[in-house]
């Protein structure tokens, strides 16, 4: 489950309105296995996460045109059309796991950077099948 898509903003899906971001989803067991993942690296590496209300998926915000080149199987990504908020999930139907920093006032502190999140959820899923297959 790699991916060769890289994440190139452009000038104009780049000037967002404040909270714009895409979001990608993934089911819950690998956005939680690539959460722990993101939150063991010595750096912080990843921003607001939603989880559904059904328990399903969980959601990363990503910088605003990540979806454009978005193919890491197993999962999705949307414009959000500038829905997002600093505070309130910007997806009717789902509250945060790991809510935005109210005191961010940077764009990066409200988003995963892509391709740390790609990474993440690639390593999330060898983990996954490797436990899979012990079984």
């Amino acid at each position: 489950m790699t991916s060769t898509a890289q994440h190139h903003p452009t000038e104009e899906r780049s000037v967002q309105p404040p909270g714009a971001c895409d979001l990608v989803t993934v089911p819950s067991r690998q956005g939680l296995e690539a959460v722990d993942i993101l939150r063991r690296g010595c750096a912080r590496t990843v921003g607001p996460v939603l989880h559904a209300g059904d328990g399903d998926t969980l959601g990363f915000l990503v910088p605003p045109g990540t979806a454009d080149a978005w193919d890491v199987p197993g999962s999705d990504c949307t414009h959000t059309d500038g829905r997002g908020a600093r505070l309130a999930p910007p997806v009717e139907g789902t509250g945060w796991l790991l809510p935005p920093d109210p005191n961010g006032t940077e764009a990066a502190d409200l988003v995963t950077d892509p391709a740390v999140l790609r990474a993440a959820l690639d390593e999330a899923a060898r983990l996954i099948e490797a436990a899979d297959n012990c079984r």
